[in-house]
């Protein structure tokens, strides 16, 4: 009895000391994880494995004639020349490739917060999304057979187990979404639910994401840059001791890899457009990438924020005072053309809005709850501001143009005596009013 005894005593002290080793190397590789200098090799993969894969794709989009013109809706466009689409497929590959390659022969995918259904619900909606995406650069498909590709990726990732299934209250306490569940099917052992609440805001969130960046991508480089910021704060983010999530600051940071690169290629004068498909997939990855990282919805509301605000209310505008669909017309009064309207040049209008995005994700780094809130208000009152500013710009310059055309002055209200090529070479604001009806110049009155 006592030899029993004394034997169940070193039992429990040799799984102490186990549990002590396991508990000590889990803290040291989870310390390797959190160290920032282990993400540099992905970061460089996915970076120089982008240029090459831009390179082929722009070759065989311009074979392909997959192109886009500038007299397409030439309201709306600023290049002179076509330029190639299925951009957003190099970003995807990279990403896809690169991640694949870490899940396979290492273990700092899986585990942890990260599943193999995640990986398998990201790659199947992405490839989807580059499905619609080559459709519609391809063929221009109308708007309604548009939105199917990403209400399918919506679902894809729903079924995969990605959702929100709580949302921190700013006020104290959290809102639990995952109260009512209707069990669907078992796989495997394994029971799959429908959550009301968390599917459906889920749902809403991904397809909100997707339209912003989609309605952004007007200025060369505007998306892939903002997608390169929300990217780069997630992965901050995601190696917060909070948070500690190794796996999703790997994918964060391969796609800032993958999107800076194509950047190179993107920003003004951009030989390589994203496509339908590309600016549907960025907005699509910082949807999933916030909701794994733990539901920080606060966080890309204030990376996306201006966006997500102009789109809203171009929506507004579009349903209500123009009565027309928000999604099925193309004009040009979104706040990235406005800017070029009143007198920004094209990188400046883009660094511009840059220079906010980065701004306001760097508080969500720092500020937790109420202070959040706070943020956002005052990311709101910014953009309002803004607004008012920009209308009352571009209603002088509006004004001033008319009266140079018009021959009645050539000196603008806006304080500067025109140049000869200004009123030789309509600019975008000319192009707007002509199409309108509104102001007819030398070349149409011939």
């Amino acid at each position: 009895m006592r030899q029993r005894r004394i034997l169940a005593c070193r039992a429990k002290a040799l799984a102490g000391r186990r549990f002590l080793a396991e508990k000590s190397l889990l803290r040291k590789n989870m310390s390797n994880y959190l160290n920032i200098t282990t993400y540099i090799v992905p970061f460089l993969l996915a970076f120089g494995l982008v240029i090459l894969l831009t390179l082929l794709i722009k070759k065989l989009a311009l074979k392909w004639q997959i192109v886009d013109r500038p007299g397409v809706s030439p309201e709306r466009k600023i290049q002179k020349a076509s330029v190639p689409l299925l951009g957003g497929l190099a970003i995807f590959l990279s990403f896809s490739l690169v991640m694949l390659g870490y899940t396979l022969f290492s273990d700092r995918v899986l585990g942890g917060y990260m599943l193999p259904k995640y990986l398998i619900g990201i790659t199947i909606g992405g490839l989807l999304l580059m499905i619609g995406g080559f459709l519609d650069d391809k063929y221009n498909l109308k708007p309604r057979r548009q939105i199917i590709w990403p209400i399918l990726a919506c679902l894809v990732i729903i079924a995969s187990g990605i959702g929100i299934t709580y949302i921190t209250n700013p006020f104290g306490g959290t809102v639990y979404l995952d109260n009512i569940k209707i069990k669907l099917f078992t796989l495997d052992g394994l029971p799959y639910y429908f959550t009301l609440f968390a599917d459906v805001f889920g749902f809403i969130w991904l397809l909100s994401m997707m339209y912003t960046t989609k309605l952004l991508d007007g200025l060369d480089g505007l998306v892939s840059g903002m997608t390169t910021i929300g990217a780069i704060v997630i992965f901050f983010l995601s190696l917060n001791k909070e948070v500690a999530q190794p796996e999703t600051a790997l994918l964060a940071i391969i796609l800032a890899g993958a999107s800076l690169g194509f950047l190179l290629f993107n920003f003004h004068p951009a030989r390589i457009f994203l496509g339908e498909g590309g600016s549907l997939w960025t907005g699509f990855m910082l949807g999933v990438l916030s909701i794994i990282s733990g539901a920080k919805i606060a966080t890309t509301l204030l990376i996306m924020g201006i966006a997500i605000l102009d789109v809203i209310w171009v929506i507004i505008r579009r349903l209500f005072f123009e009565k027309k669909s928000p999604f099925g017309t193309a004009d040009r009064k979104h706040l990235h053309f406005r800017l070029l309207d009143v007198g920004l040049s094209h990188r400046q209008a883009v660094l511009f809005l840059w220079f906010f995005s980065l701004c306001f994700g760097l508080t969500a780094l720092f500020f937790k709850g109420q202070q959040k809130l706070i943020t956002l208000i005052v990311l709101a009152t910014v953009m309002l501001i803004l607004a008012l500013i920009l209308a009352v710009a571009y209603n002088k310059r509006k004004r001033a143009v008319k009266t140079a055309l018009s021959g009645k002055s050539r000196t603008f209200q806006l304080g500067f005596r025109p140049r000869r090529k200004d009123l030789d070479t309509p600019s975008s604001l000319q192009q707007a009013m002509r199409s309108s009806g509104k102001v007819r110049d030398k070349y149409d009155q011939r």
